[in-house]
């Protein structure tokens, strides 16, 4: 898949959780949990793990576990009880290990890689927890909105620094047009939440961009994905930060 293909694919996912956030509640749920398989489903392949369908499942059951956790927590705050989803999901990875039957070569890097998946995953609950907070649908909005534009704008053919720079500017401008147009959130505090998700699009760029396995179908679908799970948790921290 070419860089302009996968911009295009993480803007749309980015825009699906945009509608999903200001719609709120079991929507934004789904959505994540969509998201969460997505990346399961290619995670893998991307990070060259030897035993992939039970990886696969463990990443998967991470993502979605954590997901529904969040979404059932009543009361704030929200997140309390991911890690131990996150634990539970550590413990999957080791009996995937002994679920295998191919001499489990490349042990410590199959558990290794299920791990990180994993992580990635659960960091999707970001947006379901910050979708829950009083106020927080705006800043869904805004950050998914920051999150489009600066997948787009990461895509244009520039010189590396001025490609990260366009890319933060470009989201922070996205940030402060949403903080415009929805007066539950600050236009300044926009443009700093924009801005943090553009940063944090350019690194995601400059990590994954090179790897000749985004040339195959599901490496591709893990990495138009990527960002937008792991969008949820900075959207979160970042957001109680700057709007309480």
């Amino acid at each position: 898949m070419q860089l302009a293909t996968r911009a295009v694919v993480t803007a749309v996912l980015a825009a699906a959780v945009a509608v999903a956030g200001y719609l709120g509640g079991l929507p934004l749920s789904a959505t994540a949990a969509v998201l969460a398989i997505l990346l399961a489903l290619g995670w893998p392949a991307l990070a060259g793990l030897p035993f992939k369908p039970g990886s696969a499942t463990v990443v998967a059951l991470g993502g979605v576990g954590a997901v529904a956790v969040v979404h059932l927590t009543v009361t704030q705050p929200y997140l309390r009880d991911l890690p131990v989803v996150f634990a539970a999901a550590i413990l999957l990875a080791f009996l995937n290990e002994l679920l295998r039957r191919d001499g489990r070569t490349r042990l410590v890097e199959s558990v290794s890689g299920t791990v990180a998946g994993t992580l990635v995953a659960v960091a999707v609950a970001g947006w379901v927890a910050i979708g829950r907070t009083p106020g927080g649908e705006p800043i869904v909005v805004v950050g998914a909105l920051a999150l489009a534009v600066g997948s787009v704008v990461v895509a244009l053919h520039l010189r590396p620094w001025v490609g990260a720079l366009a890319t933060a500017g470009a989201a922070a401008a996205a940030g402060a047009l949403g903080g415009v147009l929805l007066p539950a959130i600050d236009p300044l505090a926009g443009a700093l939440l924009g801005l943090s998700v553009g940063v944090l699009v350019a690194t995601l760029h400059a990590l994954f961009d090179q790897l000749p396995s985004l040339q195959k179908r599901w490496p591709s679908l893990a990495a138009v994905t990527l960002p937008v799970t792991v969008t949820g948790i900075l959207v979160y921290v970042v957001g109680r930060v700057l709007v309480g």
